[in-house]
């Protein structure tokens, strides 16, 4: 797929980031005329997983977020989401909902939610070498709404 736009940026893990990057990739999206409904699920996602990133990647340290987003032909965008911390044993169950290695304050939804709003997502990780998140969303153009 061609690439129309895209941007990247990285910040330090912290959790005030998350609204930077919420803030970012929407900003982006809006060059796609997405629904508020749309909108919002491209954001929630987008904070799903950052935060993921922040709690889990780097629960001892602070640690280097990465986010890619491009807005690919056919009105798709695509984010990714990478970070070099901890990884994850097992990204099966990682998926599971109620599934959470961050205490009791956390759902464990992060994962499900992302699958739900986005249209893909795919989740590569190594423990000791970090996780990536791909998600994937289509934004319908308005004549076909």
């Amino acid at each position: 797929m061609n690439v129309q736009n895209q941007m990247k940026m990285e910040f330090l893990s912290r959790s005030a980031n998350e609204a930077l990057a919420r803030s970012a990739v929407s900003q982006l999206a809006a060059q796609l005329d997405p629904t508020l409904e749309e909108l919002g699920d491209i954001k929630t996602s987008v904070s799903e997983a950052v935060t993921n990133a922040v709690v889990h990647a780097y629960p001892d340290k602070l640690g280097m977020v990465h986010l890619r987003a491009r807005l690919l032909e056919g009105g798709v965008l695509e984010v990714t989401v990478r970070d070099k911390g901890v990884g994850i044993e097992d990204v099966d169950q990682a998926r599971a909902p109620l599934y959470t290695t961050g205490g009791e304050e956390r759902s464990g939804m992060g994962f499900t939610i992302m699958e739900s709003f986005m249209d893909k997502l795919a989740v590569r990780s190594v423990p000791g070498r970090g996780t990536t998140v791909v998600m994937r969303k289509r934004v319908m153009p308005r004549l076909l709404r």
